[in-house]
């Protein structure tokens, strides 16, 4: 089990996506807020390979769970 330490930063790399700091805030400026009845990994912005790992995180309720739940709410 992967036992890193989680950040946003490290989220978006996991996603494929910029880590940095001023990227994050433009993806979450770009893409938010999305509607309150759409689950993020639903979200229509994801490639099928990230609304995999976002359901699969959720899902397992894993290390990267907390994570996800935090970019949700960035989102909303």
């Amino acid at each position: 089990m992967d036992r890193s330490n989680h950040n946003m930063k490290t989220l978006f790399l996991q996603l494929g996506l910029d880590g940095d700091d001023q990227q994050i805030n433009d993806f979450v400026a770009r893409h938010g807020p999305i509607e309150p009845a759409t689950k993020i990994p639903d979200a229509p912005f994801w490639t099928a390979s990230q609304a995999q790992f976002l359901r699969e995180a959720l899902d397992s309720d894993g290390d990267w769970a907390e994570l996800v739940d935090e970019l949700d709410a960035l989102l909303r």
